[in-house]
């Protein structure tokens, strides 16, 4: 790392200002800023110093993520082998399963390295090409602007992956990680200057222009041809009924979006991002507190013809996106709410909102992407009734205009 760090000293000079290769000193820095410390450091006794630059507030959220990465893939994998391996004859059609058979590995679900191999064949291809495209748009628009390229597309590409299905074709991927960088980040300014989480507004992209790739029954386990209804579905079906337990729900070991499934995974992170400060837990509190309210409040109306009434605050809490929402995208700090009574505000309508979407709209069972897309719509209008409440007491201490 030192070779590599004096390597970049000897060609600085070639990127700064006056230099041949001024234009792509963005690049430059980027590469520099994410492996090194910033070159650019605020001195002086004048100025409030902290450790905590926006380059480690994005790493420290990329290793929250990790367990639910982890998880997520052997999920995907387990999933995938376990409906394999009662198959007579395996399905041609996926070159994942093609790259299995050729190394001679079984499809063998009680295998923890089986299970990962084959859920690292969906997850990384599509984690790939969201660095590669959204990292295009990126650069694009760093070029365009002349500015430097931010880090938080770091936690935005590794996030965009794990909410969707493992059979999520990879062209229509391309599409909505462009479509969350451009539309939902890039025309707003750029980063600190969007509106709704842009990770979401992809998802949300998806769901309205391929309905059947991000929803349908053929979705939720990496194996074509197989029709399996995911667990919010289930539960919003009288007809069906739960075929998981709550503890495999909790755990992680069910069909759904790869890193949504383990909640368990999901609060170690919630953990790291608390105990950091990375994340705020009045926006988790909030959300999960509005959550069990809402939920009991329908457990006690009842329905004779909708069972989503009968389903407790414990299932919302372990099925779909609900938790790794409350963590990850609720708490993105530029398009959730910054002041404190405000946050409360915000996480109470996203634990409000999704338990009425999937309550009152079983043909929708999910809800989070919605809630939380919302809610990000009404933060700034949270923040400024809490300012003005603060501006309005002040000047009735002050005796200012009254």
């Amino acid at each position: 790392m030192k070779l590599f760090r004096r390597f970049l000293d000897r060609k600085a000079s070639l990127f700064e200002k006056g230099g041949r290769l001024h234009a792509i000193y963005f690049l430059w820095e980027a590469i520099d800023g994410f492996l090194y410390n910033q070159n650019t450091q605020t001195t002086g006794r004048v100025h409030v110093r902290d450790a905590v630059d926006l380059k480690r507030l994005m790493i420290t959220v990329v290793w929250a993520l990790v367990p639910a990465v982890i998880v997520g893939i052997y999920n995907t994998g387990f999933q995938a082998n376990t409906v394999l391996v009662g198959l007579a004859e395996i399905p041609a059609g996926s070159w994942q399963r093609d790259v299995m058979l050729w190394m001679g590995i079984n499809f063998d679900p009680t295998c923890i390295g089986t299970n990962l191999l084959h859920g690292m064949l969906y997850f990384l291809p599509l984690y790939i090409l969201t660095l590669a495209v959204g990292g295009f748009w990126e650069v694009l628009f760093a070029c365009v602007r002349k500015h430097e390229i931010n880090e938080g597309f770091l936690v935005t590409s590794l996030l965009f992956p794990l909410i969707l299905p493992p059979g999520m074709p990879l062209w229509q991927a391309a599409i909505g990680i462009s479509f969350g960088i451009v539309i939902g980040k890039e025309v707003f300014g750029g980063v600190g200057m969007n509106i709704w989480n842009p990770a979401l507004v992809g998802r949300a992209f998806l769901f309205f222009a391929y309905p059947a790739a991000i929803s349908g029954d053929k979705v939720w386990v990496a194996v074509d041809t197989i029709s399996q209804a995911s667990p919010l579905a289930q539960a919003a079906d009288a007809s069906m009924g739960m075929t998981y337990s709550w503890m495999d729900s909790f755990l992680g070991l069910i069909p759904g979006s790869i890193g949504e499934t383990s909640t368990l995974a999901i609060l170690f992170g919630a953990v790291i991002l608390i105990a950091t400060g990375a994340a705020s837990w009045r926006i988790m509190l909030s959300v999960f507190g509005a959550m069990g309210v809402t939920s009991l409040l329908f457990n006690l109306i009842g329905s004779a013809t909708n069972p989503m009434f009968a389903l407790g605050p414990q299932w919302h809490l372990v099925l779909g996106g609900f938790a790794f929402g409350a963590v990850f995208m609720a708490t993105d700090p530029v398009s959730a709410a910054v002041t404190k009574p405000g946050q409360y505000l915000y996480g109470g309508l996203i634990g409000f909102l999704v338990v009425m979407i999937r309550v009152v709209n079983p043909a929708f069972p999910e809800g989070m992407m919605l809630a939380i897309l919302f809610a990000n719509t009404f933060s700034p209008i949270f923040d400024r009734l809490v300012i003005q409440s603060h501006m309005a007491k002040r000047k009735r201490r002050l005796g200012i205009g009254s």
